[in-house]
């Protein structure tokens, strides 16, 4: 297939209106504008969101909360999502997105947090970990690097 060979799907585009041509049509004279106003002129119409000179709607309700812009956003994972792993395995965030533990590495990287057990000695690879982590890891005889 060609690009001059290609055409919409059926039924899937309409024709344009054409607008002031002739009584007939239907959108002759003034063109479906009405008659006068701010809404027939040229570029005529308000902005998106006013109301007329009322107070905006908008403008009425609260500002709530606020965002920080030095969040450092980390992916988590338990230390319970480790228990599916052998023995003696090296656990990285990069391992454990081609495993499918986890769907995307997040800009700060890796953050391992210590719910739930582990049974089996590991090697954990992450830029930050808890307190709790670090403890059940080394507990069960594997080892903690942060990167």
């Amino acid at each position: 297939m060609k690009l001059h060979e290609m055409s919409p799907a059926p039924n899937s585009t309409r024709s344009t209106k054409r607008l002031g041509r002739g009584i007939g049509s239907g959108t002759g004279k003034t063109s479906g504008k009405g008659h006068k106003g701010q809404n027939a002129r040229s570029g005529g119409g308000v902005r998106p969101g006013f109301e007329g000179g009322q107070m905006p709607l908008i403008r009425q309700l609260p500002k709530r909360g606020f965002t920080n812009n030095w969040r450092k956003e980390y992916t988590t994972i338990n230390v319970s999502d480790l228990e599916r792993f052998d023995a003696n395995t090296v656990i990285t965030a990069e391992m454990l997105k081609s495993k499918g533990v986890i769907a995307k590495i997040a800009p700060y990287g890796l953050k391992v947090l210590g719910n739930g057990n582990l049974s089996k000695p590991l090697v954990v690879k992450a830029n930050k970990f808890t307190q709790s982590a670090i403890d059940k890891i080394n507990k069960a005889g594997g080892s903690v690097e942060v990167k």
